[in-house]
């Protein structure tokens, strides 16, 4: 039996990415490389959305090439796109395969075999909720950002589509769905976005359904209606920030303010008080002055996230921040980082606080301690339970009885 690896880096539109090739490779006879085992191909979905993104990138096809020496390695993803030259110099066994043709990969691979797979995933390997990929592509060039160059413009898959596609994986017994895609606020695959929850909303046997990342202005009346009264629909989404300052946001092109972010944020309390949110943020980006970054350390204390993804600002060829003046020193971002993220975790604590004594569903997952395993509820609050005969994906009633750093602890 030929044996296959597949490494995935970045967002989660990559992860069901790579998991459809998983699921494609599997039907036609190959079988995962486990660790030692020397694979015949390589499958490496890149990113490049940070310096960070794109060493990492590399160093994988690196140690893949020298690891499996005797392996085809097919390359694709964002990185593929933005450092082309760069991967053909490396190896003359790289083959690219552009974003375009990334749901046709297998057919790139083997361009002589007749009825391959479909390219679409029925599980999602080692993960207790399971990404589904709704949309791609982005049309708002934020300033700082190369994805709309490396992924093109925004597309989106038929309702009718994503439905069976999730029906499948519920069939396969996953309880969580998360609704995911370069810019889901985008999305216009024959209806809506609030349309498409209420239709995934409405397979029997889904149990949560999670919408990934979307930006405080695409969340209109219906979309928050429908995420505030559906039945399997969690009271948490992730809601882009990126900074606390109106100045700040202007120059990176974003298309709403400090003010709309927290009035979004505020009309989803005001309907459930459950209701949480999480965020990313961008630390240090050309010409961010004190006072920005203090704007951006009281919202986060005015909000209470979830969680915050902190991300130092990177600089990437081909965008206008790049060509910015007024770069911010390395040792600032460094200490303007640290600071957030100490914040971060503070506010995250005392929001996890409103909760102890409830009883409330968690679905586990994978990650565990000294006796203890790891989920979350609903809106999205990590709790730790005792093993005991708990598995992964058992979903279950917990009473919240503490609060610690890494989580709420619950029997």
């Amino acid at each position: 039996m030929k044996k296959f690896k597949v490494v995935t880096l970045g967002c989660r539109t990559n992860q069901y990415e790579s998991q459809g090739y998983t699921d494609q490779l599997r039907k036609m006879g190959y079988a995962p490389a486990s660790d030692g085992e020397k694979a015949d191909l390589c499958i490496v979905n890149t990113c490049t959305v940070t310096e960070s993104a794109d060493s990492s990138s590399r160093h994988q096809i690196r140690s893949l090439l020298k690891e499996h020496p005797n392996a085809k390695v097919t390359v694709t993803g964002c990185m593929a796109e933005s450092a082309s030259e760069l991967l053909h110099q490396m190896d003359q066994r790289i083959q690219i395969v552009p974003n375009a043709q990334k749901e046709r990969l297998i057919d790139q691979i083997f361009p002589e075999e007749e009825n391959l797979p479909e390219f679409n995933i029925e599980a999602f390997d080692a993960h207790t909720r399971a990404f589904v990929k709704v949309q791609d592509g982005c049309n708002s060039y934020c300033t700082y950002c190369i994805i709309p160059y490396v992924r093109g413009r925004s597309r989106s898959r038929q309702i009718k589509e994503i439905v069976k596609e999730v029906e499948g994986l519920v069939a396969n017994g996953y309880k969580e769905v998360v609704i995911t895609g370069i810019n889901v606020g985008d999305f216009d695959g024959g209806g809506t976005l609030a349309d498409l929850v209420r239709a995934i909303d409405a397979v029997e046997g889904l149990k949560r359904l999670r919408i990934s990342s979307i930006d405080p202005d695409e969340i209109d009346e219906d979309l928050a209606d429908a995420v505030i009264h559906g039945k399997t629909t969690c009271p948490s989404m992730h809601i882009v920030l990126q900074a606390g300052s109106n100045v700040v946001l202007k120059r990176m092109n974003r298309k709403y303010t400090k003010q709309i972010f927290i009035d979004t944020v505020e009309r989803m309390v005001r309907k459930n008080p459950d209701f949480t949110v999480t965020t990313d943020i961008i630390v240090g980006f050309p010409g961010e002055t004190e006072g920005d970054f203090a704007e951006t350390l009281d919202l986060i204390t005015q909000v209470k996230f979830a969680k915050v993804h902190m991300f130092p600002y990177s600089p990437r060829k081909r965008t206008r921040a790049a060509l910015y003046p007024n770069k911010i020193p390395h040792d600032v971002i460094r200490q303007r980082k640290q600071e957030l993220l100490r914040l971060a975790e503070k506010t995250a604590f005392e929001l996890r606080e409103r909760f102890v004594g409830r009883t409330m569903q968690v679905l586990l997952e994978s990650e565990t301690k000294a006796g203890y395993i790891s989920g979350h509820t609903a809106n999205f609050l990590r709790v730790w339970v005792p093993i005991g005969d708990h598995k992964q994906n058992d979903l279950i009633d917990v009473k919240l009885v503490s609060n610690e750093p890494d989580g709420l602890v619950g029997i």
